[in-house]
C-alpha cells in the first residue's frame, strides 16, 4: 500500500505541488516525487530485502549509490546494477529488486 503526503507551497493565489513522499513495503522503499523541465522523477531509497513493483509508466531507474539487482520482464538472469548504472523497464509491466544493503536511486518516467 502506498501512503502520499503532499507538501505545498502557496505563490501569490496558486498552489504548487512541490513534493510527494511515497512509501511502499511497510516502509523499506521511501522515495521522494518531482517534476522538473525534464519530466516526473522519483529519488528514493530501498532497504535490504526482495521486492516487485508494477509500473504504469516507461521507467529509466539509475543507482546512486550501493548495489542493486533486478529482473526485468522477459529476462531469465538477474542483472546486478552498480552505482551510475541504469537499466529500463516498458510501461504496464512489473520488475523485481534484491538488495542486501541500503541502496539509493533516481527513477525518470517517460
Amino acid at each position: 500500500m502506498i501512503s502520499q503526503i503532499e507538501n505545498n507551497a502557496i505563490l501569490g493565489q496558486a498552489k504548487i505541488d512541490m513534493i510527494t513522499l511515497n512509501e511502499y513495503f511497510d516502509g523499506n522503499v521511501k522515495s521522494l516525487g518531482y517534476e522538473s523541465e525534464e519530466g516526473k522523477s522519483t529519488i528514493g531509497i530501498i532497504e535490504k530485502g526482495e521486492y516487485e513493483f508494477n509500473t504504469s509508466q516507461h521507467e529509466m531507474m539509475t543507482v546512486i549509490e550501493g548495489l542493486l539487482n533486478v529482473l526485468i520482464p522477459g529476462e531469465l538472469d538477474w542483472k546486478a546494477v552498480h552505482n551510475g548504472e541504469s537499466f529500463e523497464v516498458e510501461a504496464n509491466s512489473s520488475f523485481k529488486v534484491k538488495v542486501e544493503g541500503q541502496v539509493s536511486y533516481l527513477c525518470k518516467y517517460s
